[in-house]
């Protein structure tokens, strides 16, 4: 399944956008839980462009300087729809390579597997206070029929993601310094 499709369509189904305008998308909210860059963004708009499922309009902007705006189609919205409606099965568990190496841990000194395992857990507590500050947009639960509500819950998702992860390296760092989980 081309993801990235999807991600895009939905993007152009909420406004119509210039591929330089998608990629800001992805490095903004969606970015919070799902990426993309250029290399993958502007193939991406070709084949929909290709299927008929977006369409472009070149705009001015200035003197000379031209850029496409994509908008979704009729045939497009369908297909964005057909997909959003699908009920899929909980898919693989998403690979991690910190994960991966504390599995092997043994292999590690104490103070090296200490050290790792701060450092992880400052990068999560950076992107805690991120995406904290991020959810004080919301002073309320958006609307439900908004396009802000599903910006919300997803992250209010990757807060909750983050606190768990939090709380499992602070175990994991008193593990390794007390063999125990006591603080």
């Amino acid at each position: 399944m081309r993801a990235l499709k999807y991600a895009i369509l939905g993007l152009l189904n909420r406004k119509p956008m210039s591929g330089y305008d998608l990629s800001k998308e992805f490095s903004s909210q969606i970015g919070n839980f799902w990426s993309a860059n250029h290399s993958q963004i502007y193939p991406e708009l070709k084949r929909l462009l290709d299927e008929k499922l977006v369409v472009y309009n070149i705009e001015i902007s200035g003197d000379v300087l031209e850029k496409k705006v994509y908008t979704i189609t009729e045939k497009g919205r369908k297909e964005f729809l057909r997909w959003l409606n699908k009920d899929e099965p909980m898919g693989p568990t998403p690979k991690d390579v910190f994960r991966l190496r504390m599995y092997f841990c043994n292999n590690l000194d104490v103070e090296t597997r200490i050290r790792l395992l701060k450092h992880q857990l400052s990068q999560h507590e950076e992107r805690l206070a991120f995406l904290s500050d991020e959810m004080k947009r919301y002073n309320t639960v958006p609307p439900i029929d908004s396009d802000a509500f599903g910006d919300y819950l997803v992250l209010d998702s990757a807060i909750m993601r983050e606190e768990t992860t939090i709380r499992w390296l602070k175990k994991c760092i008193s593990l390794c310094q007390n063999g125990s989980d006591e603080k």
